[in-house]
């Protein structure tokens, strides 16, 4: 029996490395197909180069970035506009074309908090790829991008109530609102010890974010030990799926 194939869709470099490299890793190393599609950053930045480092780690291939521009950071896309601002026809269509494409088993995103910090190109992928899921198994929406494919389970990446204060000490910013689901509404607590080790590296690999302090960063300051206890468990919402 053939392994899962998983296609990730995050918004930023280093959401798939934090939210899911666990799993991306366990997958790859039993042979599966994986692939992660990034919403911001163009190619030839520094952030874009990072991601690639993190990816290869990680063993899900090469970067598919979308290009448009971080909510925040104008200078990641100067010449894209916001992922925020994008028309959701256009972004929902581009995203049905990499699922056409690549064909995944599963897909993984963002719940609908976009994770503990909301952060709004969280919230966003998180809507233009449940409606890309959907549409991507209709055969008369979006003909050009390809031949119809319906991915078998959509997954999206969370934290429940009782491990996000533990984060929230430990990794969030003093004073910042946090976006945690009830323990029950997790369908998946995935133990991803095994491949720890390569999950780090990736989010090390984007070294920009370690060096201005933002979420890697404050992860690499703390000990070792620390550092496993936070990444050792990724969460998961099973999203039923209509026919």
């Amino acid at each position: 029996m053939s392994v899962p194939s998983v296609l990730a869709v995050f918004a930023h470099p280093d959401d798939e490395s934090l939210s899911a490299g666990g799993v991306l890793a366990r997958q790859a190393a039993a042979g599966a197909r994986t692939a992660v599609v990034t919403a911001t950053w163009a190619e030839g930045t520094h952030r874009a180069g990072e991601l690639a480092e993190a990816l290869r780690v990680l063993g899900a291939g090469g970067p598919r970035l979308l290009g448009y521009a971080d909510a925040k950071v104008p200078e990641s896309a100067p010449d894209s506009v916001r992922w925020c601002d994008a028309p959701l026809d256009e972004s929902v269509r581009r995203l049905v074309a990499h699922i056409r494409e690549f064909r995944p088993d599963i897909v993984i995103t963002h719940d609908a908090y976009g994770g503990l910090t909301g952060h709004p190109d969280h919230v966003h992928t998180h809507r233009a790829t449940l409606l890309a899921v959907q549409a991507a198994g209709w055969g008369l929406l979006y003909p050009e991008a390809g031949d119809p494919w319906r991915p078998r389970a959509l997954h999206l990446a969370t934290h429940p109530h009782s491990a996000a204060r533990l984060l929230g000490e430990r990794l969030m910013r003093p004073g910042g609102q946090m976006f945690s689901v009830p323990d029950e509404r997790v369908t998946a607590a995935v133990d991803v010890r095994p491949w720890l080790e390569q999950k780090l590296g990736a989010v090390m690999a984007h070294r920009s974010e370690v060096a201005r302090g933002a979420l890697p960063g404050r992860l690499a300051a703390l000990p070792r030990t620390a550092r496993e206890e936070l990444m050792a468990t990724e969460w998961y919402i099973h999203h039923d799926l209509m026919a």
